[in-house]
């Protein structure tokens, strides 16, 4: 199922996605997998701001640990996989956002000559910085590169460090407008089974603390597939959180990740299975959409207007540039990564991990995985013309999918219903296949002499 698994692992990837024209279905498999777990590193990784220009997209981002550490003694979430970098609290915090400050600084001139229209803070806790770092990061953010007045400037938050009115004021102030709380449920007894240290209560609290500070955009984090989580569990889940009326929810499938103490005693616990997940899922669908959630991608749903446009920049597979220890970028044609060294990166070490250019990412793939994830799908001509490859193989599949119920035409070409959504990764992984199959009969034809189109 598309969700949680795909953004919940602590762990940092990027892979590089070799040359396209390899035949066999094993690869394909190994691509989609490398393309879900780079996905999954830019979103969830780490402390991540993000802001995008027309066609430069910049960001910084820190690790997760000390978003998590920084009040001493908090207590890890259980179903989530941490690295094994030790933090030292409110010292570490202040270095790391004068490095991150220091970082920004250094690419300014470059930056310059671009506008940014979303900035987001996220990947972990970052409001446990405090308001004055993150007031004081922002700035350095606007000083380095020109940000759109209306841009979007996004804070991640758990609830419980959310609820202080004064320093929302103070974020508000600075120019933040749109708030994600990761809630993951309303049910305090769910939310100690994961290891969460907040409650519903607090969640009721920040929600209030934000309105009166300003905030006119909130997101909350949604999660499903819980230890022991019944149908109704989540029913008033969903309830719960729609009477809090946030502008914006995100819904995902619980992913055990190895290490965590919740992977460990798996065989202890009671998971929904596979049927039950898939009916918390739609229901949440129909539920959401009933009350003005609108479906934009598999696992969020926002009121008219409220989408993630941060988000949608990675669905629309825009550019990015990352700062930070770990730090993921995709621009110039360039995906790179620094390495995740804390330490090294408060002493001004800049190392890259990773590096790959366009002559070597597959994008056509990138695309057709990216385009499914959302309500718009994927646009035939726009395919055809980009990437020179004809549409035909993948139509022949959607046929099939559309009897089955699994996908639907739309203006421009073809997307996934919400049964689809659910099979997504088969969908497409089998999608790919056929592309493969196309390059590597085309590479045949003209090893031949054979330079027909096919």
């Amino acid at each position: 199922m598309a969700g949680r698994g795909l953004l919940e692992t602590g762990k940092l990837y990027i892979h590089a996605v070799r040359r396209a024209g390899r035949d066999g279905l094993s690869m394909r498999l190994r691509l989609f997998g490398m393309l879900l777990l780079f996905l999954n590193a830019i979103l969830m990784g780490f402390l991540l701001i993000l802001f995008l220009t027309g066609t430069f997209h910049s960001g910084m981002q820190a690790t997760r640990e000390l978003l998590e550490n920084e009040l001493s003694y908090r207590a890890q979430n259980v179903y989530r996989s941490f690295g094994d970098i030790s933090v030292q609290g409110v010292t570490l915090a202040g270095e790391l956002s004068q490095s991150l400050e220091r970082h920004l600084a250094e690419v300014a001139p470059q930056a310059k000559c671009h506008k940014a229209d979303t900035v987001y803070f996220g990947g972990g806790t970052p409001s446990y910085l405090g308001a004055e770092r993150l007031r004081s990061i922002l700035r350095a953010v606007m000083k380095g590169c020109p940000v759109t007045r209306d841009a979007e400037i996004t804070l991640e938050a758990n609830p419980d460090s959310a609820c202080d009115i004064k320093a929302l004021r103070t974020l508000r102030r600075a120019g933040f407008n749109r708030l994600s709380l990761g809630v993951q449920s309303a049910d305090d007894g769910l939310l100690r089974a994961i290891g969460r240290i907040h409650t519903f209560a607090q969640v009721q609290q920040s929600v209030t603390a934000a309105r009166k500070a300003g905030f006119r955009n909130i997101s909350m984090d949604l999660i499903y597939g819980l230890p022991g989580q019944t149908m109704q569990q989540w029913e008033d889940t969903l309830s719960a959180v729609i009477a809090l009326a946030p502008e914006h929810i995100s819904c995902y499938g619980l992913k055990l990740e190895p290490g965590t103490p919740l992977y460990e005693r798996r065989l202890e616990e009671t998971f929904p299975d596979d049927d039950a997940q898939a009916d918390m899922y739609l229901y949440a669908v129909t539920a959401l959409e009933q009350n003005g959630y609108g479906q934009y991608e598999i696992s969020n749903f926002a009121k008219p207007g409220y989408e993630s446009r941060h988000n949608l920049k990675y669905w629309r597979m825009q550019e990015y540039a990352g700062f930070g220890p770990g730090a993921h970028s995709d621009f110039g044609g360039v995906r790179y990564a620094y390495v995740r060294d804390l330490d090294g990166y408060i002493g001004g070490r800049l190392i890259l991990s990773e590096s790959e250019s366009d002559a070597t990412l597959t994008r056509d793939y990138e695309y057709v995985m990216l385009s499914l994830r959302t309500a718009e799908g994927i646009d035939r001509r726009y395919f055809e013309t980009t990437y020179r490859q004809r549409f035909q193989p993948m139509e022949e599949l959607f046929l099939q999918y559309e009897r089955a119920g699994l996908a639907c035409r739309t203006e421009n070409g073809w997307r996934l219903t919400p049964r689809g959504f659910l099979v997504s990764n088969s969908i497409i992984v089998a999608l790919e296949d056929a592309l493969a199959q196309q390059k590597l009969r085309r590479e045949q034809a003209v090893a031949s002499g054979n330079y027909r189109v096919i």
